[in-house]
């Protein structure tokens, strides 16, 4: 694992040329969405080549998520939006991202342009790595033997990364981590990613019926495409300032109160300040339940207390899952 970059240099969506931070160095090519273990090898080459070679280490990938051009009417479950992606770039040693705009100008390109144009002219690339299943260009025509062909052709070196799995031999995939949040299985999608699930969003303004109970939350809606199953988790709650408190959360549409549009409310354990309006992170660590309607208020607060306690006990005893996850939240 190599120490996070100083500076990290994140750019989105370039038009101007790039700065010689980013040029000249080795290019990790790909989507990367959920930058899982499989990711992280590809990524973690990278940066290896770069240090050995004494040049910096560079992370080439596209928003929004390529699906969204080609299937508009499905959108994709995003596990690892633009900010997340840069955050555990950094946290693997890379020195910068550059994310490309995917859209129908850029996905008609073909493969030999994007070789010519993206990886030569404007990053000057001495090295390009990308994984096993790596496609680009127009109809994803463009293959990883291609790119490794070309692009010794042309004089950059190429690295294909095969493919990672999990202990019962099975690739890791976002597929696969999509499918377990959306089961509710946390533990296998963290153990796949590598890093406990994390997500951002904007402390909002709630009927407060929480507050009546005796347990407030800071809400947050997430977005359209989130498919996480809905129910009560024990989650990290880390604030603008970056630091992390325990809480206990509930996903869903509130069926005591208004069975309303699906927020995200956390109760932060032993918190007691001002939230609106912040830009915070949710870490998930563990499904307890699925979201249910009681009998009466009484039962509510009964269960409330119970999630609280089970909450408790297991992030008290959670230690971090790899050590690129201790360099997330540094």
């Amino acid at each position: 694992m190599m120490t996070p970059a100083s500076s990290f240099v994140d750019i989105r969506y370039p038009e101007q040329p790039l700065p010689d931070s980013l040029r000249g160095g080795v290019v990790a090519i790909g989507n990367f969405d959920g930058m899982h273990r499989g990711h992280q090898a590809v990524l973690e080459d990278a940066v290896k080549e770069a240090r050995a070679s004494g040049l910096k280490a560079v992370m080439l990938t596209f928003e929004p998520h390529p699906r969204t051009l080609f299937r508009p009417n499905y959108p994709v479950f995003r596990l690892t939006p633009h900010e997340e992606k840069a955050m555990i770039a950094r946290a693997l040693g890379l020195d910068g991202m550059v994310s490309l705009a995917f859209d129908a100008s850029f996905a008609s390109q073909s493969p030999d342009l994007f070789i010519t144009d993206m990886l030569i002219d404007k990053l000057d690339a001495k090295r390009a790595i990308a994984g096993y299943d790596f496609h680009f260009g127009k109809d994803r025509t463009g293959t990883p033997d291609y790119l490794q062909e070309k692009g010794e052709a042309l004089g950059i070196g190429v690295t294909i990364v095969d493919m990672k799995t999990d202990r019962s031999g099975d690739a890791v995939s976002s597929t696969r981590i999509r499918q377990a949040l959306e089961d509710g299985a946390v533990a296998p999608a963290n153990r796949l990613l590598g890093y406990r699930h994390f997500f951002s969003g904007v402390v909002i303004h709630g009927a407060k019926n929480g507050r009546k109970l005796g347990y407030p939350t800071a809400n947050m809606t997430l977005p359209d495409n989130s498919r996480l199953r809905e129910g009560v988790y024990a989650v990290k709650f880390v604030r603008s300032d970056g630091s992390q408190h325990d809480g206990v959360a509930s996903f869903g549409r509130r069926p005591m109160f208004d069975n309303g549009p699906r927020v995200f409310e956390v109760h932060v354990f032993d918190f007691d300040d001002n939230l609106y309006d912040e830009n915070v992170r949710v870490v998930l660590y563990s499904y307890l339940r699925e979201e249910m309607k009681f009998d009466g208020l009484e039962a509510l607060i009964n269960q409330m207390d119970a999630d609280s306690v089970q909450a408790r006990a297991i992030l008290r005893y959670a230690e971090p899952l790899s050590e690129v996850e201790s360099r997330i939240w540094e």
